[in-house]
């Protein structure tokens, strides 16, 4: 019966990714982006079962990756849509067609990322290219920042069509990218070999001190800076 466990909050997971689809299509931008956030954590306890129980299946592997895509790649892609309509609101047919072509660059981006991480074996410490967890908190920390804080940047991002297609399309790229960024997993808390989460952990105390609630909006940039240097260590 444990076995079923960890597919179980997978389930829970793309269920979550669905629900936060037809708040985004309703308008409910927030209450998609908080169960968009819920999912992440389903995406997290599923392994975490996984390991605790020794349940490992390839089934579970599978729709791990099938739900990541619909939670992390869909559902986000789906929140940018609404973001755009709201900030240009387009009467052509034609300027429609092209928005929802240039946001289509996410899903599709989150599914290649995922096929490629779910047959190359070197990802284990590392990633290679942007996580769609990480991509999809880079859209929802957007969304927290501009209901939760008075940013003028936030709020000018939220509002610029051109923004957010160029959010997109960076976020597309870099998780399609080869660029190599740490796992958030740590085996030990000793500072060898872990430069780079510290690092990350010192910049996002010094962006919330400095930023508050907007600083939610950097913790990706700064996790992406913090993978850099890790070229240097």
């Amino acid at each position: 019966m444990k076995k079923y466990i960890p597919n179980f909050i997978t389930s829970l997971n793309l269920a979550a990714g669905f629900a936060a689809i037809i708040f985004a299509s309703q308008g409910n931008i927030l209450m998609a982006a908080w169960i968009i956030a819920a999912a992440m954590v389903f995406d997290f306890l599923d392994g975490f079962a996984a390991r605790a129980l020794n349940a490992y299946s390839d089934i579970g592997k599978e729709l791990d990756s099938l739900a990541d895509i619909v939670s992390f790649g869909v559902a986000p892609a789906i929140i940018l849509y609404q973001l755009t309509m709201n900030a240009y609101s387009p009467t052509g047919i034609f300027s429609q067609l092209m928005i929802i072509l240039i946001l289509s660059i996410m899903p599709v981006c989150a599914a290649l990322r995922l096929a490629i991480f779910n047959l190359d074996t070197s990802q284990t410490a590392n990633f290679k290219g942007l996580a769609t967890p990480a991509s999809a908190i880079a859209v929802i920390s957007i969304v927290f920042a501009s209901n939760y804080s008075d940013s003028g940047i936030i709020a000018f991002l939220v509002n610029s069509p051109v923004a957010i297609i160029i959010i997109t399309v960076i976020l597309s790229a870099l998780m399609v990218s080869r660029l190599e960024l740490f796992s958030l997993k740590i085996s030990s808390l000793k500072l060898k070999g872990n430069e780079s989460r510290y690092m990350m952990l010192v910049m996002l105390i010094i962006i919330f001190a400095i930023f508050g609630i907007a600083g939610v909006a950097l913790i990706i940039p700064a996790y992406i800076i913090a993978s850099l240097t890790s070229y240097w260590f």
